[in-house]
């Protein structure tokens, strides 16, 4: 099993506009990304069967993206993934899951929520994301370990 962590996409400041949507900036990184993971470019092809993301205007709008370059229909919207959600929570519905889940949220739940699966231990700090960067994780015999990392600043 795969999951795949992607933080939203660089967002307006909540001067410029309190509903934070995505920068023109944002969206072309999210498109550049999520054209690189559907197979039009490389060095990835994937396919969760689903996306879940945060009630957040810049979440759902990189959802969007991802969900029509990576062709999935499942998408569905969660409180749990706000940027100060606990990432013991997504820790223990993954425990449970065997298919391969797209997670689009806020820092810093994204960061703690890989080093908590990677290291046991949410203030571990072992993942660096950046505004639209997608870290795929898989699951292993003893626990989750880093299969590949994508920011946007690799797809030039």
């Amino acid at each position: 099993m795969q999951i795949y962590l992607v933080q939203h996409g660089q967002a307006k400041s909540k001067d410029e506009d309190a509903d934070r949507p995505l920068t023109e900036a944002g969206i072309a990184d999210i498109e550049r990304v999520a054209a690189s993971l559907s197979g039009r470019a490389q060095p990835q092809h994937i396919k969760p069967n689903r996306i879940v993301h945060s009630g957040k205007t810049r979440a759902w709008q990189t959802t969007e993206i991802l969900a029509r370059h990576l062709q999935v229909a499942d998408i569905n919207e969660v409180s749990d993934l706000d940027p100060m959600a606990d990432p013991g929570i997504w820790s223990a519905h993954l425990a449970g899951m065997r298919e391969d889940v797209m997670l689009v949220g806020h820092l810093p739940h994204m960061g703690r929520l890989a080093s908590l699966l990677v290291c046991g231990d949410a203030n571990a700090d072992a993942v660096r994301f950046q505004p639209g960067t997608v870290v795929c994780l898989e699951r292993q015999e003893k626990g989750w370990a880093i299969n590949w990392m994508l920011p946007p600043s690799l797809l030039i």
